[in-house]
């Protein structure tokens, strides 16, 4: 599993559903924060569902096996997030733990513990939570990855690849959804319902966000 940046992602990117906006939210020499938004046509029960079944949205990109068919979701307290990797020494069927869950309410959060990627092989906590609320013409989603400890990557560097991959795991759900809905129905949805966290007002308006372009 790697971080991809750079013009190829960026083109794969395109290709798909992007989220409102995204951008690292706060950083410091610890550890950073990493936050996107999106809104979808589809009712919190159709989000949770597609949700608990990872396969068919988390990239492919970004496993262990290069095959998103191998990840499953236990979507309960405690359950895990994992990938099975085929093709060990002999008949061994090897796993890896991307993530334990650590709150989940249907149709509203999600929360999950687990460094992803190259993270994993260093000293840190990683937070994954997802919101899910209600709208008008569907549901508003959020991602807030934190992350924070030790680690031997510059924080400087590795965040925005971060920021980037966790874009693209909000990207490939909403595209699983039927695709996101236009920037300016998500600034209407968070301004309208706090919901969300406060400042996902501000990263709907595209204020300091980072955005891909058409």
């Amino acid at each position: 599993m790697k971080f991809r940046i750079g013009a190829a992602l960026l083109s794969a990117t395109i290709g798909c559903s992007v989220p409102a906006a995204a951008k690292v939210i706060d950083q410091s020499e610890i550890g950073f924060t990493v936050a996107h938004t999106a809104q979808v046509a589809a009712t919190p029960e159709e989000v949770w569902k597609m949700l608990r079944m990872p396969q068919k949205w988390w990239s492919k990109e970004h496993s262990w096996s290069g095959d998103a068919a191998n990840f499953w979701l236990d979507s309960q307290a405690g359950g895990c997030f994992c990938e099975k990797l085929p093709g060990g020494v002999g008949d061994g069927l090897g796993s890896v733990q991307h993530a334990r869950i650590l709150f989940a309410k249907p149709g509203e959060m999600m929360r999950l513990s687990g460094a992803f990627g190259p993270l994993q092989g260093e000293a840190l906590t990683a937070t994954l939570t997802i919101q899910i609320k209600a709208t008008p013409k569907g549901s508003a989603l959020r991602f807030d990855y934190v992350v924070g400890g030790y680690m031997r990557f510059e924080v400087a560097e590795i965040a925005p690849e971060v920021d980037t991959v966790i874009g693209e795991q909000l990207a490939g759900l909403a595209s699983a959804l039927g695709g996101a809905l236009p920037v300016s129905g998500a600034v209407k949805a968070a301004e309208e319902d706090n919901g969300l966290d406060a400042v996902a007002a501000d990263l709907a308006r595209g204020d300091e966000a980072v955005s891909v372009p058409e």
